[in-house]
């Protein structure tokens, strides 16, 4: 379960006001503190994030597979 801060929180907030946006996902690969990602949204911004998620995946499989 991904409850609570994540490891780069203080980037998603960084991210988040920057940007004026209602919510923001930060992943990190390798970074100086490991591998993590962090979530700043609204209650119900999270019911649609799967979902948002999941298309995100599909969208970047088309993406590669396009690519080759």
């Amino acid at each position: 379960m991904a409850a609570g801060p994540g490891k780069y929180d203080n980037l998603a907030t960084y991210v988040r006001e920057e940007s004026k946006a209602e919510g923001a996902i930060v992943i990190i690969f390798g970074g100086n503190k490991g591998s993590g990602f962090s979530v700043q949204a609204q209650p119900n911004m999270l019911f649609n994030l799967p979902k948002i998620l999941k298309d995100l995946a599909k969208e970047i499989e088309r993406d590669i597979k396009a690519s080759k």
